[in-house]
């Protein structure tokens, strides 16, 4: 289980392998709406927790939860999210995830972005600088903090990162696409850029949230990145509140072995009340 299969599924460790390309993906086209978006979705003071569930042989283990949180540092939003397993689960694998994202109130683009990953025997220190006036990352990198190196990337405007992007997602119009419609992003994350896609699966008015009830909700699917975690066509599955919070209510996602699971526990400081839910 890896706090990045859920952000995304990209931020898993040292992915390996090609991405799966989608006919959408940014490689031809940045629509000016990736530089500046418009916040309408979530507020300082936001606090949400997912409870994490592990599919293993037709069996789901509760592994550990997830907390995104949202404070106000000014000009900038801080994005926060911590990930850890559950002392009983650790015996199989240790997870303790930090990651922290500042992004323009503007633009909600990164300025910074740091990940501090502790995930079984693997661990990783990754603060990456946005330039934007030089389309330049840089990363400060390595197995600590201590040992971490400095590297520049040259990226294209309009660059997110695993956090900026789902914040910048949750501010779309989807009531003005159809089924199947296809979202093109990019993120720059592990030295490179990744283009993906994703692929708007419509709305259902009755989904049911294990321990939260029933919801109005609207489904979406990201474009995964085929390699050491997943295989090339695989997708994750999102289901987001079908309201002016569009907060994610679940998420699924294959993994190398089995699947897992985030299932909304608890939320507080939502910048309105949560209509989606019956």
């Amino acid at each position: 289980m890896t706090l990045g299969v859920l952000l995304m599924a990209s931020g898993t460790p040292e992915i390996p392998g090609s991405i799966a390309q989608s006919a959408t993906a940014l490689d031809s086209v940045t629509p000016p709406s990736r530089c500046m978006i418009e916040n309408h979705a979530f507020q300082p003071g936001e606090k949400v927790v997912y409870k994490i569930y592990y599919n293993w042989n037709f069996v789901w283990l509760a592994a550990g939860e997830v907390t995104f949180e949202v404070k106000d540092t000014g000009k900038q939003y801080h994005l926060s999210v911590v990930g850890k397993t559950y002392p009983s689960y650790e015996w199989f694998y240790k997870v303790e995830d930090k990651y922290n994202t500042f992004i323009d109130k503007e633009t909600l683009l990164p300025s910074v972005s740091i990940r501090d990953i502790q995930e079984g025997n693997y661990t990783l220190y990754d603060k990456i600088t946005f330039d934007k006036n030089r389309n330049v990352a840089k990363s400060l990198r390595g197995r600590s903090k201590e040992k971490a190196e400095l590297k520049e990337y040259s990226v294209e405007g309009c660059m997110h990162d695993i956090l900026s992007i789902i914040y910048f997602a949750r501010n779309l119009d989807f009531n003005n696409m159809e089924e199947g419609a296809q979202i093109p992003v990019k993120i720059f994350m592990d030295e490179e850029t990744w283009p993906l896609a994703v692929r708007y699966k419509g709305k259902d008015d009755k989904k049911r949230i294990r321990g939260m009830g029933k919801f109005r909700v609207i489904e979406f699917t990201p474009e995964l990145i085929s390699g050491q975690y997943f295989e090339e066509g695989d997708e994750m599955k999102v289901w987001v509140s079908d309201d002016k919070n569009r907060i994610p209510l679940m998420i699924e996602s294959p993994v190398s072995v089995g699947s897992i699971k985030a299932v909304l526990k608890e939320y507080d400081g939502l910048r309105y009340d949560l209509e989606a839910k019956h």
